[in-house]
């Protein structure tokens, strides 16, 4: 901590110091439904093959700088070489490096809100402008609206997030074709919770197109704890961003972790089913209580109690031991809660306190 009237030596940018920065509270909760994590952890056998990759790892060699391998493992999932796939350190720093290759001084990045705060964010701290769009009332994506910000700011990237966070909102393929023919510049589909929706962009990524698909393992393949995330994308995209990305970025031990996971898709589709089914359980109970409920292709819902303020429902669950995100403060999402899907004995918990705090 610095001292009162302490001047600093240096400096940050003027606009990096009106910034605020990305924060989720976390908290010592008995149900945490606030951060879309998975809410299980990995099959037992991949821990056990993890342990022994590092048991058996050169600690004092650099990693293979190319990830060639995790690549590799990562295309044979989505029928593509190793040229289409980027990893890095989650896919925050895939958002990153594509900010920092496309974007940058005199360049734009657009976005239609509500949707992820670190599409503007990271696009504002590698000193790219944000041209904003703003969704229908009901979240929806409007295409009036997105070819007047396309028209305005010409952004050299324009994202898409389906399903969309924090509304849950799964993009059609339709609407998706259009925007690629609309957009200037590059297109990039964030489906962090793409496993959970019922259709994915990445069948519509060639090499010809403008277009890429960024994924993460931390929902899908219970690896939060990892930070470790990709985009599938056409060869010369990946070739340029390889370019920008620091040398040895990814660890071997992230690598290994990567790879191990691939081999436990069975067990990981599963997961995602029985995760659909209780988000489909979860909006059928809330529909019952006195809340708006979004239909959501993701692994969480979003809600709006409506006779109680939000951030006072938000409260009255931490007290009852029950963490969501509160977004009841931000622009188009005044009152709104969202909540990952847990456990059955999790949502039970939380459908109970909310109950209890609506009544």
């Amino acid at each position: 901590m610095t001292a009162a009237g302490f001047v600093p030596p240096v400096l940050p940018r003027d606009d990096v110091a009106l910034m605020e920065g990305y924060h989720s509270p976390q908290v010592d909760v008995a149900v945490r439904l606030n951060t879309n994590e998975a809410p299980v952890p990995p099959p037992p056998g991949f821990r056990e093959a993890l342990a022994q990759e590092l048991a058996d790892l050169d600690w004092h060699r650099y990693p293979d700088r190319a990830a060639l391998e995790l690549r590799t493992a990562i295309g044979e999932l989505h029928g593509v070489g190793p040229e289409q796939v980027f990893a890095a350190n989650g896919s925050n720093e895939v958002l990153q490096t594509l900010c920092l290759t496309y974007g940058g001084a005199g360049r734009t990045v657009a976005v239609f809100e509500p949707t992820y705060a670190l599409h503007a964010h990271i696009a504002r701290i590698t000193g790219t402008r944000v041209a904003t769009g703003e969704r229908t009332a009901d979240f929806a994506l409007d295409l009036t609206e997105v070819r007047r910000v396309l028209a305005e700011s010409a952004p050299s990237i324009t994202y898409l997030c389906s399903p969309n966070n924090p509304t849950g909102m799964v993009e059609t393929e339709e609407t998706v074709r259009e925007v690629l023919d609309l957009v200037p510049g590059l297109l990039v589909v964030d489906e962090a919770y793409g496993q959970f929706a019922p259709w994915s962009a990445l069948d519509l990524v060639t090499d010809d197109r403008p277009l890429v698909v960024t994924r993460t393992f931390s929902k899908t393949w219970s690896m939060a704890a990892a930070r470790l995330g990709y985009l599938v994308g056409p060869p010369w995209l990946v070739a340029e961003l390889d370019k920008v990305v620091l040398p040895y970025h990814l660890d071997a031990a992230k690598q290994a972790a990567g790879r191990i996971a691939l081999r436990f898709r069975a067990e990981m589709d599963a997961r995602v089913a029985e995760l659909v089914e209780e988000r489909g359980r979860l909006e059928a109970a809330l529909a019952d209580l006195d809340v708006d409920v979004w239909p959501s292709g993701a692994n969480f819902v979003l809600i709006r109690p409506r006779r109680v303020e939000g951030g006072e429902v938000w409260q009255a669950l931490l007290d009852r031991s029950v963490l969501i995100r509160d977004f009841s403060s931000m622009p188009r999402l005044e009152g709104c809660l969202r909540v990952t899907i847990g456990t059955r004995a999790e949502d039970d918990r939380f459908l109970a306190a909310l109950s209890e705090v609506l009544a």
